[in-house]
């Protein structure tokens, strides 16, 4: 029996953030200004020529499923990755730091630039339409931040993660992430993240602080063929 994470973004747009999908009940994505991630229900042929009608010529999607990537004829990859998927089942360390605030719109700029800086996955500045993101700021710059991404009946997705250069070793990483796992557990929802499988300090330190791999995951970005 398939588990709701293993298509995340079909089980998100479909469910909890179907306000931000594009498409129907075969195929659909986000919204271009919010996120570029796509999905099927299925690898039926309907559902994979779907897919290739949400695809204009020059844009990008992102594809990331347990599953095997299957593209239509329309459609083709110009990367692919192998990620995992990790969940936190059980409580975790609480944390609090009086550095922590929540980040707003007026701070959208800055985090784009962050995000831009360190690549921690798709970060737009419609981003924080998907859920609550938080950020220490050191000397009036914001030196780190985290937040939530996809929503699943009873799951949130931790992302955004990233800390500035300047003032990496510090710990902002493991505190922000910590914090926003706590708060999607506080609401009686399970946190879970995806990371490259090639990260390997990414996974240890998410290993660290208490998730554990639930799964295996293949991501493709795609384009048009031709």
């Amino acid at each position: 029996m398939k588990h709701i994470l293993d298509r995340p973004v079909w089980s998100a747009l479909a469910t909890r953030q179907r306000i931000f999908a594009e498409g129907d009940d075969l195929a659909r994505r986000y919204r271009p200004s919010i996120i570029p991630f796509a999905a099927t229900a299925t690898d039926d042929p309907e559902n994979l020529h779907a897919l290739g009608r949400l695809v204009p010529a020059g844009e990008t999607v992102i594809l990331a499923q347990a599953d095997n990537i299957v593209l239509p004829p329309a459609l083709v990859a110009t990367m692919t990755a192998d990620a995992v998927q990790m969940i936190a089942g059980q409580a975790l360390q609480p944390v609090a730091d009086p550095r922590i605030e929540q980040l707003t719109r007026q701070d959208a700029a800055e985090m784009l630039a962050l995000a831009s800086l360190t690549r921690p996955g798709p970060f737009t500045l419609e981003a924080l339409s998907l859920g609550e993101f938080w950020g220490v700021k050191i000397d009036g710059r914001l030196a780190a931040m985290a937040g939530e991404r996809m929503k699943q009946p009873g799951y949130s997705e931790l992302s955004g993660v990233c800390s500035h250069p300047d003032f990496r070793g510090g710990g902002l990483a493991r505190l922000l992430s910590l914090f926003v796992a706590n708060r999607i557990m506080a609401r009686g929802e399970v946190p879970y993240l995806h990371a490259f499988a090639s990260n390997a300090a990414a996974i240890r330190l998410y290993e660290s602080i208490g998730f554990r791999l639930r799964s295996a995951m293949n991501i493709a970005m795609v384009q048009r063929a031709g």
